[in-house]
């Protein structure tokens, strides 16, 4: 039977190779051999996720590739979801955080990594979409009152409107009630600290080690 790296190096070429059915077999091997799923997402999925999104910031790969890796990744994700489902309704939840694509922007990839790490790591992830309308973020704020409501922007043109998701929720009166998250590709710390924004996530790892820290508090 094959080691854990190996089954780890497997599930990162599943998705560099853009290959569902890799990732799926990958993913049941896991289960059979015991590999921890958290482990097998971050450095076999992710990682793999990540390389591709690389490639395609320096030009090798387009959008159809990143959207073939994504659904090879998310074809291995559902194959150990029941797994994960099963260790959570053992631990408690570490709080909820709703998360979305900012409006005018349909990129789902980063946040779709982001929302299964969160998910792994113990939070109660609500997935607003894509294409989020600002005042849908407020609303999810008042409905659900989650520790954390997050947006991502993938393009410049859609990022200003993280502001607006500042401004709404105190015209709201809800700004103090929420942390905010922001992140995606031209999102900075600087940009997040202009806007008023609690935390920025740089990378999906760094988003969750962020949001841990932030309510640990």
């Amino acid at each position: 039977m094959a080691n854990k790296e190996e089954i780890i190096a497997k599930a990162k070429e599943a998705i560099t190779d853009f290959d569902d059915e890799l990732a799926e077999e990958v993913a049941n091997e896991a289960l059979v051999a015991g590999v921890d799923p958290v482990e097998l997402i971050e450095k076999g999925f992710t990682a793999g996720m990540e390389e591709v999104g690389e490639k395609f910031g320096q030009g090798e790969l387009f959008l159809p590739h990143v959207l073939a890796a994504a659904e090879a990744m998310n074809a291995g994700i559902k194959v150990i979801t029941p797994e994960m489902e099963k260790r959570k309704s053992q631990i408690k939840s570490l709080g909820t955080v709703a998360i979305g694509t900012i409006e005018g922007d349909i990129h789902s990839i980063g946040k779709d990594i982001v929302a299964s790490m969160l998910n792994i790591a113990g939070f109660k992830v609500v997935d607003l979409g894509r294409d989020v309308p600002i005042k849908t973020f407020v609303e999810k704020v008042k409905e659900l009152k989650p520790q954390i409501i997050a947006s991502s922007a993938l393009m410049t043109t859609t990022m200003v409107n993280q502001i607006q998701i500042e401004e709404q929720l105190k015209e709201a009166g809800v700004r103090d009630q929420v942390k905010t998250m922001v992140g995606g590709a031209p999102v900075t710390q600087d940009w997040a600290d202009k806007i008023g924004a609690d935390i920025y996530g740089e990378t999906a790892n760094d988003a969750v080690a962020k949001i841990k820290a932030t309510l640990s508090v």
